[in-house]
């Protein structure tokens, strides 16, 4: 599957992004450290939100699938850039909170699940990803 997403520099810090099929648009903004004004997402900050978003959605469609009762899913993810060039994101500490009245084998399963999202797997191996998932 092939999705065209657009964009373009609305500031010397900031981007507009189309998201072709939805036509969605999201704002980034530069982290204050870095010479933006902070005032949104910033490009490192989407690629943190993408790891929670995609176990939280890569569990529930797994859940879906299998049967397996879910009320909900909460997550946090700390986003920790590293201290020497080049920069990018050294750590990201995720946590999943998830409600389920299911037994603990397929509370394992859904933690198996949400481990195996696309956004993990694509992450570079320097990237180092802390999980925690507890039950609600």
């Amino acid at each position: 599957m092939t999705v065209l997403i657009t964009g373009k520099l609305v500031s010397p810090t900031a981007t507009e992004l189309d998201h072709g099929p939805s036509h969605a648009r999201l704002l980034t903004q530069a982290p204050k450290d870095n010479g933006g004004d902070g005032s949104s997402f910033s490009p490192t900050d989407l690629c943190a939100a993408s790891l929670g978003s995609c176990a939280a959605t890569t569990l529930s469609l797994y859940a879906t699938r299998a049967k397996i009762p879910l009320t909900g899913v909460t997550f946090s993810v700390e986003k920790h850039m590293t201290s020497e060039p080049p920069r990018r994101i050294g750590r990201l500490v995720l946590k999943l909170v998830i409600d389920s009245p299911c037994g603990d084998e397929d509370f394992g399963k859904l933690v198996n699940a949400a481990k195996t999202c696309p956004v993990k797997r694509s992450l570079h191996p320097d990237v180092v990803v802390d999980e925690t998932y507890v039950r609600a």
